[in-house]
């Protein structure tokens, strides 16, 4: 069970190496969290971050699971669930694909789309479903504020971030009064080590900054967390902008 805070004890990460996901485990971990499954391609590096977690003294399992592979989701999921409650599940998986080459290969842009949109509707359905047996627990859905609107520079990936957080949120108002709480994240661009970019980019974050937001988010049982804050209103007229502005943009 969550603790008197709203912060988990146990807490089970669909895609087990983000960067995100990880920084968010450790700050977890650090408030209470002891018990964490991280479910991923099975892989060294989903094994180094596993005993890194480990060293900071929680419970840590892997599990397998492919987000492109949905056959196998209800089985995967299952066995984690039927070894007790788990009071977070944090869907973080996702690809970023690569624009202009999707745009070339519509092969590829419908992989960014299926792992983005179709995997995570099967995940967060049969989470989803899980949690509200238990009558209990947290559905963390990192969504981007690419999704708010379709730019020119990587509308297939904000395409797919749509239908996710559209999808999170409708799945949200399903299992409102179930107990079962769904919280979607909304970042900027996170500057990791797989993603490089500058410092002073506008409105940029970080893994960790983004952790603190979910943690905060958690604590107030949140429906939105936006990271940066201040994202909720720039995005508020980037949304209402008309198209012919918008087109001509610098974004």
């Amino acid at each position: 069970m969550s603790d008197a805070f709203g912060l988990p004890q146990s807490l089970l990460v669909l895609g087990g190496t983000s960067e995100i996901a990880l920084a968010t485990a450790r700050r977890l971990i650090a408030r209470r969290a002891r018990t964490v499954w991280l479910a991923g391609r099975p892989s060294a590096a989903l094994e180094t971050a596993a005993a890194e977690l480990r060293v900071l003294g929680a419970d840590v399992h892997t599990v397998p699971f492919d987000a492109l592979d949905t056959d196998s989701h209800e089985a995967d999921l299952g066995k984690v669930f039927a070894e007790g409650d788990v009071d977070l599940v944090l869907l973080a998986f996702g690809v970023l694909g690569d624009q202009a080459n999707d745009e070339r290969e519509p092969a590829a842009a419908v992989r960014v789309a299926q792992t983005n949109y179709t995997g995570a509707v099967s995940a967060g359905l049969i989470c989803g479903r899980a949690l509200q047996t238990q009558g209990h627990g947290s559905l963390v859905v990192l969504s981007s504020v690419a999704g708010e609107r379709a730019r020119r520079s990587d509308f297939i990936y904000g395409s797919s971030k749509a239908g996710l957080d559209a999808f999170a949120q409708g799945l949200g108002d399903a299992l409102h009064g179930t107990g079962v709480h769904v919280m979607v994240v909304r970042p900027g661009f996170v500057r990791t080590t797989a993603i490089a970019g500058p410092a002073e980019e506008p409105l940029s974050t970080t893994p960790g900054e983004v952790a603190t937001a979910v943690e905060l988010g958690l604590r107030r049982r949140s429906e939105t967390v936006w990271a940066p804050g201040i994202l909720r209103v720039v995005m508020a007229v980037l949304r209402h902008a008309p198209r012919a502005v918008f087109r001509r943009l610098p974004i």
